[in-house]
């Protein structure tokens, strides 16, 4: 089998995956993924099992498909007040990690500055180093999590 790629090597064990080893180690309930331990509801298993027979049971388009898109635009012009074009301006992707992923490939350039709120989520730091940009950390100071508006000016400075 061939080795995985060398910039591979500077990324850490993800700490959700880490904690859900731990968890299932010792039998203890994992809060750090969202792995419930109830079934759906009857009435979202049936509606799956409707769609899948009326024939929804195909990869939709990468972008996400229209009717789904569509819904988010109406939903998301409503509330902003904003027109949004379901074609030009949404994009769904199959969670939070792929979308971050998705959006700092599209506007970042290596040697771009990522400037990260901390404390952060993992993957904010690990796609940026995969994609070469550089990571500025701004403090988030505990309770309110605030920070210091002259650390946020120095990182755009910088």
């Amino acid at each position: 089998m061939p080795e995985t790629s060398s910039r591979l090597e500077v990324f850490p064990n993800s700490a959700i995956s880490y904690m859900a080893r731990l968890a299932e180690q010792y039998r203890a309930i994992n809060l750090a993924q969202g792995v419930p331990d109830f079934d759906p509801p009857s009435e979202l298993l049936a509606a799956a099992e409707r769609a899948i027979r009326g024939g929804h049971n195909q990869y939709s388009p990468s972008w996400g498909s229209f009717r789904l898109r569509q819904a988010i635009s109406a939903k998301h012009s409503h509330f902003s007040g904003l027109e949004i074009d379901p074609d030009q301006n949404i994009t769904v992707t199959v969670g939070g990690t792929e979308a971050l992923l998705a959006t700092l490939t599209a506007i970042t350039d290596p040697g771009d500055k990522v400037i990260v709120f901390s404390p952060h989520y993992e993957a904010y730091i690990v796609d940026s180093r995969l994609l070469d940009a550089q990571i500025v950390h701004i403090s988030l100071h505990p309770p309110e999590l605030t920070f210091d508006p002259d650390d946020l000016r120095l990182a755009f400075k910088n």
